[in-house]
């Protein structure tokens, strides 16, 4: 059972928004999959998202992203089959979960870099990125 999966089971619990869940657990698998929270921010910044990404990462206000424009940056990532996937898992259509994506991913990206600063590599070592601070996440944004 993959980590989607898991999270999957669990969505909708103690009166969360609908979908909440769900987004988190997409989240933090595009997190698993580009490997860490540096890889999805060097991905995004590849892929022409840098200004916004670094935004997210820094201590100021994030700026925001068009469903569009992580769309197409995931997918020349290489990460598009993932979304379709959840999509598919969710029931959804792929650019409905993008649009939750581009408001959840900001917040995920800002929650796991409090110091204005990407976690260092022995940081996302052993289990890929830090699941605790995605948790921890979960909790403000469902309790």
């Amino acid at each position: 059972m993959s980590f989607l999966d898991d999270l999957l089971g669990g969505q909708g619990q103690q009166g969360a928004p609908a979908g909440a869940g769900s987004l988190i657990a997409v989240a933090g698998q595009l997190i698993e999959k580009a490997g860490g929270v540096q890889g999805l921010v060097g991905m995004l910044q590849q892929h022409g998202l840098g200004t916004a990404v670094q935004s997210w990462v820094g201590t100021g206000a994030n700026q925001p992203v068009s469903a569009e424009q992580l769309g197409q940056a995931l997918q020349n990532g290489g990460l598009g089959s993932l979304v379709q996937e959840a999509a598919g898992k969710l029931g959804m259509d792929p650019n409905a979960l993008l649009g939750g994506l581009s408001k959840m991913l900001p917040q995920a990206v800002d929650h796991m870099t409090p110091n204005g600063q990407l976690p260092g590599e022995q940081q996302e070592a052993g289990g890929g990125f830090n699941l605790g601070m995605l948790e921890g996440l979960a909790g403000k944004l469902l309790g």
